[in-house]
């Protein structure tokens, strides 16, 4: 299939990369502006228990929409709710707002609502607050809060008014999003291009694969538009639909000129280069998109749209990348011919430095064969060392705290996140932590209402409640002191609000909603709890309990396309072994420094947890990335030891050392041009972008350099020929239906594309090579 794909291409490369150039228009036309079509939420269960309570909220009381507080605030000391000036700009804000209709009631203020002073008055009396919630869901609401912050937003009278809450952080974060995907580009695609003109030498080569992650990152951005018509999308998919999409197509296309300049070298003429080079580079591209293919489809068991949504970018891009690679590859090489050499930087260099052309390096000779060699001496003294060096960089990841994120994922300058500050530090009860209990089925009646103000009484009792709102009263310490909202009992549902002194994401937090869930319901009707401490607790749960059956599946579908690949039985073990190891340390580099604030957290507001949805995707996106390294060294190992005579100890550690000489360059390289790609999103101003950046740069170098150099070796000079063994079904089944790396010409062997050519493999060819 691949080789008459190549064929059909060949035929005609200036049509189709006409054709390509008219589908690239087209998606970016569609693409454009898809930033704007995205979403900043999705972290929420839709079928837990606080998403039905704010449904019910939500369609029976008009209310539980996104929260916007705004913040007016004197010039001087002085108290703000006696001040005239203050209560003039109060008015006007609040009467503009019950006009809105996205806006939903009551308006809370107070120059309104002086019971609730504590909440609405800073300590120091210079600030007050009006809140209130918006409908709209996490897009629309959050388009509502920036026009109430367009609006309101800046010095009026005197009187300084800032806007935040909920509804604006899913906002500024849309906005910095896009703002630091922007950066992120400017600084991976010029470094790489650069790093490119190193491995290959040539500008023409080197521009080749940055326009393939070009096509990938403009096609990902089309598909997730298209995706945004039947489905909530997360905006941060649109970020590795740019990083991955670059990371890959550069990965895949430098796979295939590689391998494209070993076959010319082998004496092949252009067309028969191209053919050979995809039928055997491209089933490398094929498998290696359709192993990360699979570690990112797991993500989408999860119910919260933000990890689904890195499923749907992942796959599309990973096609849209693999697509490029294979078609229009093969296009621009033939159309360009020995152009493709062009503009090659190193000979001026080296004739200005009066230095020869550089001399093929016997595989014997490299410092990966001798570092090979070097682990073989000393297997268990490295294997031993390494592990233990992993596992102390995975210490801190026994201690990971996981929670929902807040307006601190922001930079400080957001106004979100100083009304959040504010809020936990200068306000006696922080408004925007209130937890709602919504009774659906308690009655309208004069016993359920005594029922119901009996439960609110028991509640207030509570350590740390502030007080307790019913529809008819409002309790403090179980003493009634104000009357509640009549509006607030609709035909047979209730709700109650209790306010806080906690933050509802610590453990004080967590256990004060033990206790008000413990209270007896009236006449133990169901109750349903809602608020950011419920809202924590309930997509935690959601992620843990659906984890093992993702890790279950990462796992066994891993170990069958490995298998496939080696016939071997431990060789996939080994692999799912040594990644737990270099993932480990990636996790615990991360809780040490984004949730224990070493290292100033990077710079960013450090919470005391991780996002609960980050570590599930960085696992899923670097377990996927590091089988990619694993496919290449495998294969190339593999190749080897068919070369051999597959009987002794001694044919296994050539196999090794060989590979490892003949792919040490091109995996090093690949992996320093991804982690450039996630260097990118380090520069992100959102706190938990900044940690999935460096934590699959860290991966990737991890992964690429002690596991694959080191530990790798290591461990298949210890396993001897077991390495290779399988039960004999098993061995049966794979002869039948096992990868292998013939193309059907058996006429040459592989060529390693960095080091040197290889003898000839009868009927064999790696399955990648560079």
């Amino acid at each position: 299939m691949l080789s008459r794909l190549t064929k059909g291409v060949i035929a005609a490369p200036r049509r189709v990369l006409l054709v390509t150039l008219a589908i690239v228009i087209v998606c970016g036309a569609l693409g454009f502006g898809v930033g704007s079509a995205l979403s900043a939420g999705g972290y929420s269960d839709p079928t837990s228990e606080s998403a039905r309570a704010g449904a019910q909220l939500g369609d029976t009381f008009n209310r539980g929409g996104l929260q916007v507080v705004i913040a007016l605030r004197l010039p001087t000391t002085g108290d703000i709710s006696q001040d005239p000036t203050a209560l003039g700009v109060a008015k006007q804000i609040t009467d503009t707002l019950e006009t809105e209709t996205f806006v939903q009631q009551p308006v809370l203020s107070l120059w309104r609502n002086s019971d609730l002073a504590p909440a609405l008055q800073s300590a120091d009396q210079t600030t007050g607050l009006i809140v209130f919630t918006v409908s709209g869901g996490e897009r629309d609401g959050a388009l509502h809060a920036q026009a109430i912050d367009d609006e309101f937003a800046g010095v009026r009278s005197g009187i300084t008014v800032t806007v935040g809450g909920e509804a604006l952080v899913y906002q500024q974060i849309n906005d910095q999003t896009s703002r630091d995907l922007a950066i992120a580009e400017a600084i991976a695609i010029p470094i790489s291009f650069c790093l490119l003109i190193w491995v290959f030498g040539g500008l023409v080569a080197a521009a080749i694969p940055v326009v393939i992650g070009l096509i990938a990152i403009i096609g990902a951005a089309a598909i997730l538009r298209m995706m945004t018509l039947f489905t909530d999308v997360s905006v941060f998919a649109l970020n590795l639909a740019t990083a991955l999409g670059l990371a890959l197509a550069i990965d895949y296309t430098l796979l295939i000129i590689s391998r494209y300049r070993e076959e010319q070298a082998a004496g092949r003429s252009r067309a028969d280069a191209l053919v050979r080079t995809v039928s055997t580079a491209g089933r490398t591209v094929l498998f290696s998109a359709a192993t990360v293919g699979l570690s990112l489809c797991a993500m989408a068991i999860f119910p919260m749209y933000f990890l689904r949504s890195f499923a749907y970018a992942g796959i599309g891009v990973i096609i849209v990348a693999a697509a490029a690679a294979l078609i229009v590859t093969p296009a621009i090489l033939f159309a360009l011919g020995d152009r493709v050499d062009a503009l090659d930087v190193r000979r001026p260099i080296r004739r200005l430095l009066r230095k020869p052309p550089p001399a093929a390096i016997d595989p014997e000779d490299s410092a990966f064969y001798r570092s090979t060699k070097f682990v073989f001496r000393h297997h268990l003294v490295v294997g031993v060392s390494i592990i233990a060096f992993l596992l102390l960089l995975g210490a801190p990841f026994l201690g990971m705290k996981v929670g929902f994120p807040d307006e601190r994922v922001l930079p400080t300058s957001a106004s979100s996140y100083q009304i959040g500050s504010q809020l936990r530090e200068d306000f006696p009860q922080n408004a925007s932590v209130s937890i709602t209990a919504v009774l659906p089925d308690v009655g309208g009646d004069a016993a359920a209402n005594s029922a119901v103000a009996a439960y609110a009484d028991t509640m207030s009792r509570i350590a740390d409640v502030n007080g307790v709102t019913t529809a008819q009263a409002a309790f403090v310490d179980g003493q009634e002191f104000a009357r509640g909202d009549p509006g607030a009992s609709i035909d047979r549902a209730q709700f109650v609000t209790v306010a806080t002194s906690l933050d509802p994401l610590s453990r004080a937090g967590s256990d004060q909603l033990d206790a008000l869930r413990a209270v007896p319901t009236p006449g133990g009707t169901q109750v349903l709890f809602t608020g950011l401490a419920q809202q924590n607790r309930d997509n935690v749960d959601a992620i843990i309990d659906r984890l093992p059956l993702v890790l279950g599946l990462i796992a066994v579908t891993t170990f069958i396309l490995l298998f496939l690949l080696s016939g071997s039985v431990l060789l996939p073990l080994k692999a799912l072994v040594l990644n737990a190891f270099s993932l480990s340390a990636t996790f615990g580099a991360m809780v040490w420094i984004f949730q224990d604030g070493h290292l100033g957290g990077l710079g960013t507001t450090v919470t005391g947890s991780l996002a609960a949805t980050m570590p599930v995707l960085m696992f899923c996106i670097a377990f996927g990335l590091s089988m990619d390294y694993e496919v290449f060294l495998l294969s190339r190992i593999r190749e080897e030891w068919l070369r051999t005579g597959q009987s002794t100890r001694a044919d296994n550690e050539q196999a090794v050392a060989m590979g490892l000489a003949r792919t040490g360059r091109v995996v090093t390289a690949a992996a320093v041009l991804m982690a450039i790609v996630f260097a990118g999103i380090i520069a992100s101003q959102v706190s938990f972008m900044r940690m999935f950046g460096l934590g699959l740069m860290l991966a990737v170098l991890v992964d690429a350099t002690l596991v694959r150099v080191l530990l790798v070796p290591a461990f298949m000079r210890l396993a001897g020929r077991a390495n290779w063994w399988a039960p004999g079904p098993l061995r049966r089944f794979h002869d039948r239906f096992g990868l292998t790396e013939s193309d059907g010409d058996d006429s040459d062997a592989a060529i390693n594309p960095v080091i040197d050519p290889a003898p000839a493999v009868p009927g064999r060819a790696s399955t990648r090579l560079r």
